[in-house]
């Protein structure tokens, strides 16, 4: 089932000072359309308390909304799907657990963990990172660069790899122009709203330079 997948996605995170709940509701009247939920620091019971929150916020902006690697919080929250940062799991059975409704998105980091992706017929999207040094998902895997995102794609082109990808990791707004034009479909953002002066206007900024392609 092909699903709508924007081409900008807005994550929130855990900071000091500015809650899930602010984070998204920033987003939504700033413009953004696609919202991933990404908290690493509370659970279940408390994650349902902010999610349900947050949702009733996207619903309200016809926001979509997506939760990081919690999927079986799925059905008892009004979450659009979810989004498995672990790039060795199973995506199949996580797909049969949600259903074929709900989006699934995957973190990749190679042109084989797309492969390996791609060939489980279970993911609807990709973000492939990091680009450069992000300290919001630290990591040791190899910063991609302009050039590994060109590479990336000419391979997902000749293979016939049709999954939307999204760069993300340390994407900022002078990154958005050179990024859009290597051929992957859109970016993932967090750090670069979020620490921002001002993080409406930097996420207009964005979202207009992604979406107006």
């Amino acid at each position: 089932m092909k699903k709508y997948i924007s081409n900008f996605h807005y994550l929130t995170q855990d900071l000091p000072g500015r809650t899930h709940v602010q984070q998204a509701l920033l987003a939504c009247e700033a413009g953004a359309n696609w919202i991933q939920y990404r908290c690493l620091s509370k659970d279940d019971h408390e994650l349902l308390d902010e999610v349900n929150e947050i949702a009733a916020i996207c619903d309200d902006w016809g926001t979509t909304l997506i939760i990081t690697d919690h999927y079986h919080l799925l059905d008892k929250a009004d979450i659009q799907g979810v989004h498995i940062e672990d790039m060795q799991a199973d995506f199949r059975a996580i797909r049969t657990a949600i259903g074929e409704d709900k989006t699934l998105g995957a973190s990749a980091n190679t042109i084989a963990d797309i492969r390996r992706i791609a060939e489980s017929g279970a993911v609807d999207y990709i973000g492939c990172g990091p680009f450069t040094v992000t300290y919001t998902k630290p990591n040791d895997y190899p910063l991609l660069g302009v050039e590994g995102y060109k590479a990336i794609t000419e391979v997902m082109q000749k293979e016939g790899i049709p999954i939307p990808l999204l760069a993300v990791g340390g994407i900022t707004i002078g990154d958005t122009e050179a990024l859009l034009g290597t051929g992957i479909y859109g970016i993932a953002v967090s750090a670069a709203i979020n620490h921002a002066d001002d993080p409406t206007k930097a996420l207009r900024e964005m979202y207009r330079k992604t979406i107006k392609r």
